[in-house]
């Protein structure tokens, strides 16, 4: 999250976002939740939380009605997970873990590394020290919720605010300029099956702050730094920019995926515009992968008095809600294939799968998307053949059978139910080369 005391760049008025070139798949099925709506489309619809939240009745019931993925917004912080050096605290990082899991949710890291938020002990080292502890948190905590985390926000607004694009003075960039590379491989070596994400604000179009990150993530894709996604936070004032979805678009078409991480508007009388243009950008884009908005109501919202968000303070429905959840009924492309493999049209009353791949030399994580046709489905198996010489070596968000050759997925407890066109997503790690032939799915 960015610092309140940061100025909002607002540069351009609200217009239309999406070109009337742009492919729609058909209009989903209408959905009444956030969550249910994005998901008909591959994506997911989140909302930032705290555990102390978990006790405030009327708060959980929006929450668990409307958002299919939560974020932590202190709890996995440096100074809560680690605040004393090597003294490792996840109670609340857990809680919020046990609870998305509980509901069927995803769950966004947030955040790694940051140069605010640090516990004392941080802020009093330097140079190699420094470094090394670093990382030493980075691997710490990822490893402690390795499989668990859909998107790490690994490294967190480290690009200068009119820097021309140049990095933050931080105490960490003074440790030399491959502190993020270093992070971000840290972060793959303890968590393989995370997407692995740089997170920022004022980045909601194409300015000087966002093209240096642009050349950054070019940069690491060249290089084979393991980087999977770019999150925009997109804390907006009365006003967006109208190269949003321009921005968003080049990312994607560096290959990696973008998140809308930290969405919030300035209450006025073109918030609900405002909202409905960001959400219809993502869907126009199929590697905009999912939205979330940074709070429930507007009496939790950091923007005190702003009302920046979907719900007022009493939690009733915004006509900011009702845009947003009209603007994702109308539907959008579904998130990408994998380049190796092909995933025909869900089959009517069955499913399919698809198969995205993370490679390195000797071996690869495997993202595979369930897909239920025409007909929702209760249950689910996929065939995966792994090729001669590999294995399978870890698997989450299903059980397998084999570990070689021939491998069967099946659905666990929270993930088995499928809406009709919907989909859910479960991940494994393997040795060798991944799988290039396209999975067989069966609806149980």
């Amino acid at each position: 999250m960015r610092i309140p005391r940061l100025a909002l760049l607002s540069t351009a008025t609200v217009g239309v976002l999406v070109a009337a070139s742009i492919a729609v798949i058909g209009t989903a099925e209408a959905a009444t939740t956030l969550g249910a709506s994005a998901a008909q489309t591959g994506r997911y619809f989140g909302v930032a939380t705290a555990a102390f939240k978990f006790t405030d009745t009327p708060y959980m019931t929006i929450l668990n009605r409307e958002f299919n993925s939560v974020v932590p917004e202190n709890d996995m912080k440096w100074d809560a997970t680690e605040p004393q050096q090597g003294r490792f605290t996840f109670t609340n990082g857990d809680r919020l873990v046990s609870h998305a899991q509980s509901r069927g949710m995803t769950v966004r890291g947030h955040a790694l590394l940051w140069h605010a938020q640090q516990p004392s002990w941080a802020q009093g080292l330097s140079g190699s020290a420094l470094r090394s502890a670093a990382i030493n948190h980075v691997t710490q905590v990822a490893t402690h919720f390795r499989g668990k985390i859909h998107s790490w926000d690994v490294v967190n607004e480290a690009f200068a605010d009119g820097g021309g694009g140049a990095r933050r003075d931080s105490n960490l960039q003074r440790t030399g300029n491959d502190w993020i590379e270093a992070a971000f491989r840290a972060a793959r070596a303890a968590d393989p099956g995370a997407k692995l994400c740089y997170n920022d604000y004022n980045t909601d179009g194409i300015n000087a702050k966002s093209t240096g990150i642009y050349n950054m993530v070019r940069d690491f894709k060249s290089r084979g730094v393991p980087i999977d996604c770019v999150g925009l936070q997109s804390h907006l004032g009365t006003t967006l920019d109208s190269t949003y979805q321009q921005n968003i678009q080049r990312f994607a078409d560096l290959g990696v995926d973008v998140q809308i991480t930290e969405l919030d508007v300035q209450q006025g009388a073109n918030q609900a515009n405002i909202f409905a243009s960001v959400t219809r950008a993502c869907l126009a884009v199929a590697r905009c992968t999912g939205i979330t908005v940074w709070g429930v109501r507007d009496s939790d919202s950091w923007r005190t008095g702003q009302n920046p968000l979907l719900f007022d303070a009493n939690g009733n429905k915004k006509a900011a809600y009702t845009a947003v959840l009209n603007t994702l009924n109308a539907g959008g492309p579904t998130t990408p294939t994998s380049p190796t493999t092909s995933s025909p049209p869900p089959a009517s009353g069955g499913c399919t799968a698809q198969v995205t791949l993370n490679s390195w030399t000797g071996g690869y994580t495997a993202t595979v998307r369930v897909t239920a046709g025409s007909a929702a489905i209760s249950g689910w198996s996929v065939g995966v053949t792994v090729p001669s010489g590999g294995a399978v070596t870890s698997t989450w968000n299903a059980g397998n059978s084999g570990t070689s050759g021939q491998v069967t997925f099946r659905n666990v407890s929270y993930n088995g139910q499928v809406p009709a066109g919907g989909s859910t997503e479960f991940g494994f790690q393997g040795t060798g080369t991944g799988p290039t032939v396209t999975p067989s799915c069966t609806a149980g």
